[in-house]
């Protein structure tokens, strides 16, 4: 569905684990700064605390973070959402999320980024996507019928997850909502007995464009560049 870039494929150290955990921390602060620090009312801050249990992220860590983000001590949330668009080597269409506290910084950090891939550019691509709201979750009902509670939710579809995203025994679907709908679509599923896993707004590929195993291994080169910045915090591009 052309979702988020996702890694592959590169050994992890020191320096990219620190990054990670980096980015899963601000991402828990934006979360409790705008849907409160009570995981069980913000869906969006269940799964963010979710991905920091997964990458091992200290418990005081984690729980410094969701104060701060909930404006529980003295210090402010200085981040601001800013979004770049462009292209990847092979006219690839590519939406860069960053959460920075100097765009001044970031802006031209990511545009030289953009210019240094081979064949890469700065440009609007925006037509190229969907912006809506998507929440992933899984049933400890392998037969439960996703549709329906799709329905019910008020989702505008549904698809399988992949199926190596799934414990044995367990169904998995990901639910594509309209951005407003996005809290109220994850409160029901929850309410339904699903565990949500992700509920976020994203940018999905309209089209994905068709390329070659060596033409793949550029373009992955280029995203894996672009994610390695500190300040970027989501890649969506138009391929599989």
């Amino acid at each position: 569905m052309g979702a988020q870039w996702k890694q592959a494929g590169r050994v992890a150290n020191a320096t990219k684990r620190g990054q990670a955990i980096g980015k899963v921390v601000r991402e828990i602060m934006i979360a409790a700064k705008l849907g409160g620090p009570d995981p069980d009312l913000n869906a969006r801050l269940y799964a963010a605390l979710g991905a920091a249990r997964k990458a091992s992220v200290p418990r005081d860590t984690i729980e410094r973070a969701v104060k701060k983000g909930a404006g529980q001590t003295d210090e402010k949330i200085t981040f601001e959402l800013v979004t770049y668009e462009g292209f990847a080597p092979h006219k690839v269409p590519v939406i860069v999320e960053c959460l920075t506290d100097n765009r001044n910084r970031t802006a031209p950090e990511v545009r030289h980024l953009f210019r240094a891939g081979s064949l890469g550019a700065p440009g609007s691509v925006g037509f190229f996507f969907d912006h809506v709201g998507v929440v992933e979750a899984m049933h400890a009902e392998k037969s439960r019928d996703a549709e329906t509670d799709a329905i019910e939710a008020g989702a505008q579809n549904v698809e399988p997850l992949e199926t190596e995203e799934i414990p044995e025994g367990h169904s998995g679907a990901r639910f594509i909502t309209e951005i407003k709908d996005l809290d109220g679509v994850s409160k029901f599923l929850t309410k339904a007995g699903w565990k949500v896993t992700a509920a976020e707004m994203r940018y999905v590929a309209k089209s994905l464009v068709e390329l070659t195993e060596a033409q793949k291994k550029v373009v992955a080169d280029f995203l894996n560049a672009l994610d390695d910045h500190d300040d970027v915090h989501r890649v969506y591009a138009a391929i599989r």
